[in-house]
């Protein structure tokens, strides 16, 4: 989005409160982003993949022969002199009087704002250096969320229209402009211009930058536009070719439409589509911009992976000398842990003497653990802790919903189906499987949310015969029944599809909510839920809500805590597993494992039991439950070892388990970059 500036980081999975988003689902890409703004009237669509960064050949920058005579249409006419003009100039004299009081207005794009994606500055970039070693697809896109993207839209908003506004008062009313702006730079006009040219010096070679010079001669450029005499569809031509000489061909259509608005207005005295010609060329340059910036990221990847202990270990180090940084509350903290940690032999065969520090740091991401127990040496991990806490919890309310099921299941299974079948009908709504969890939500939204929200929390679901929405759950609901289970297959198919419509119905709250709200938000649709797989009687459900309520999230619940400890164990075990495989691999070949063979995507599902010669099953309800917790144990156990081996290749000598005296006395040694 040309409009706002530089943007941030964009990683999969992960959103950063600063300028960088993990997270969650994949939003357009920064193409479509980009041209959102630039195109106000236009709904652009959003595009795939993106494309490799590619140039059409070296073409020589040919200067723009700029007439001396006077152009046949648009500023380049002389202005009109008539009644309507002098009533429009009449109505610029509180615009005039502004502008003699303010200072100019930045363009929101600049070669500053564009800074951070100049290959040194990605180099140095300690944080960016970080989460590539954790994210295949990380990329820059611009930053267009919360309120700093606000902020940026409001300023890009203010300069368009203040060129806007100068622009229409050079047509209706030159004396009046002329006397605000006489021959002087510091209007919109010459500001746009000047950072055009930077942006394009750091697109095209050095060769090619003499010629830019003189096409994009800005002192020149305004003096003709002064007289009334610059040829700005030749300019406009001159910048197309230029554009197209040097960026992806897939700019090439975005480049045509932006010379279209510029001759266009020029022609007609259209100063709105003029300007409009004048934000998509930024938002073009700024996209030309962006697609070097990832260009080089992915040539520089590996490079970068394999100096990532090297160059934190570096800007660490230094931060520590200078005081920025103090390494005592992570010793302290180390210290602590490996008092309450015993040396289990499994975790010192699996770990190795990172036996407690891997102990400790499964036990973080428990949700019965303080969320801020941990050292500031993971502070280039915060949002990766706090995802995997987030999966923890969602992982442990799932087994509490299923063991609630296989309760009730038990409890009714042998209910008599066809009492409940006489004493009602079904709904068209409950008559079919539950397969599209989205479909039964109202489209209210949380209080204080969004109106266009399109995943808020439910407030209730339609199940009357008439389909009202504001039928309440409890006073409309009728449940059909299920048949009595006649084989473990049917079992087994039943808990899985109830597992993923849970799954289903849990992606249908809001992302932004926090994991403890959305589950407390979404109990009676829940319950409701797990419900229709019963043939538990309509009139317990209230007691079914209250007791799925009572162990949702609830750290102090008995059964929060058995589910919790149970995970806690399984994922010890996957984790030693991982890190008894992981530990001896490089850093290039340790990230292609870790985020190339996950067996599960951030999407949980259940495809059933699996077959597994190294645990003993001793029933079908076990069987079931270790195969629907398997996949989400196994990557979280994955990105928990990727996370951990870098965080102690990097600080363990520092804080943990070397000396850190000696390690201050070794002097400085040059970059690997």
């Amino acid at each position: 989005m040309g409009d706002q500036g530089t943007g941030g980081i964009e990683s999969r999975g992960v959103e950063s409160n600063t300028t960088r988003r993990m997270s969650e689902p994949r939003p357009n890409t920064h193409d479509d982003q980009i041209k959102q703004q630039a195109k106000e009237t236009k709904t652009s669509n959003a595009e795939g993949e993106e494309q490799k960064y590619a140039q059409t050949g070296p073409r020589l920058l040919l200067p723009v022969h700029t007439s001396n005579t006077a152009a046949n249409g648009g500023l380049s006419r002389n202005p009109s002199t008539s009644s309507n003009a002098s009533r429009e100039s009449r109505n610029m004299f509180e615009f005039s009087q502004r502008c003699r009081s303010s200072r100019p207005l930045e363009p929101p794009v600049t070669k500053s704002t564009l800074s951070e994606l100049d290959v040194n500055k990605i180099i140095h970039n300690p944080k960016l250096r970080h989460d590539i070693n954790f994210d295949p697809d990380l990329h820059f896109r611009p930053n267009v969320d919360g309120e700093k993207g606000r902020r940026k839209q409001e300023k890009a908003n203010q300069f368009w229209n203040a060129l806007t506004e100068q622009l229409q008062l050079f047509i209706v009313d030159r004396d009046e402009f002329m006397s605000r702006f006489g021959q002087g730079e510091e209007w919109c006009l010459p500001l746009l211009l000047k950072s055009v040219k930077e942006i394009i010096q750091t697109l095209v070679p050095q060769r090619d930058r003499m010629y830019l010079d003189e096409g994009l001669n800005v002192e020149l450029i305004m003096q003709q536009f002064g007289r009334g005499i610059a040829d700005l569809e030749k300019l406009a031509s001159w910048l197309s070719g230029v554009l197209k000489s040097h960026c992806a061909p897939m700019r090439d259509e975005w480049v045509d439409e932006m010379h279209s608005q510029l001759t266009n207005g020029n022609n007609t005295n259209d100063m709105e589509e003029l300007v409009q010609g004048m934000r998509s060329l930024l938002s073009v340059l700024e996209a030309m911009k962006l697609d070097v910036a990832n260009h080089q990221i992915r040539c520089l990847r590996p490079i970068l992976i394999e100096d990532t202990v090297h160059f934190e270990q570096r800007f660490f180090l230094k931060k520590i000398r200078d005081r920025k940084m103090d390494p005592s509350p992570a010793q302290a903290w180390y210290l602590t842990v490996s008092q309450y940690y015993s040396r289990d032999p499994a975790s010192v065969q699996a770990f190795g003497e990172m036996g407690i520090f891997f102990e400790a740091l499964c036990k973080m991401i428990l949700p019965s653990t303080d969320p801020y127990s941990h050292p500031d040496t993971f502070v280039f991990d915060e949002e990766r802790m706090a995802k995997l806490r987030s999966d923890m919890l969602d992982a442990i309310n799932l087994e509490i919903c299923m063991r609630l099921f296989e309760g009730l299941e038990r409890k009714y299974r042998y209910y008599d189906s066809m009492s409940s079948i006489n004493s009602s009908v079904p709904t068209p709504f409950l008559a079919t499987p539950f397969s599209d969890a989205s479909g039964f939500l109202s489209s209210r939204s949380d209080d204080g949310g969004s109106d266009n929200m399109a995943t808020s929390r439910p407030s209730s679901l339609v199940f009357s015969s008439s389909g009202s929405a504001q039928s309440s759950p409890r006073n409309s609901l009728v449940l059909p029944t299920q048949p009595a289970t006649s084989s473990a297959d049917d079992q087994q198919t039943k808990s899985k599809d109830l597992y993923n419509s849970l799954v289903a119905l849990l992606q249908t709250s809001s992302t932004s909510s926090r994991s403890i709200s959305r589950w407390k938000a979404m109990k009676d649709s829940l319950a409701l839920q797990i419900f229709r797989y019963t043939n538990a009687p309509a009139q317990d459900l209230l007691q079914f809500e209250d007791e799925l309520d009572s162990h949702l999230s609830e750290l102090a619940s008995p059964l929060f805590q058995q589910v919790e400890q149970y995970y806690h164990y399984r994922l010890l075990v996957e984790l030693r597993q991982r890190v008894k495989d992981f530990k001896g691999l490089t850093g290039a070949v340790l990230f292609s494992v870790a985020t190339g063979g996950r067996l599960h995507g951030p999407t949980r599902s259940w495809d059933g039991p699996r077959e597994s010669v190294s645990r003993e099953r001793t029933s079908l309800e076990n069987a079931i439950r270790e195969a629907r917790e398997e996949g989400g144990v196994e990557d979280m156990a994955t990105r928990l070892a990727h996370m951990g081996l870098l965080h102690w290749r990097v600080w363990s000598h520092l804080a943990y388990a070397g000396d850190l005296e000696s390690v201050m006395a070794v002097p400085d040694m040059p970059m690997a970059i």
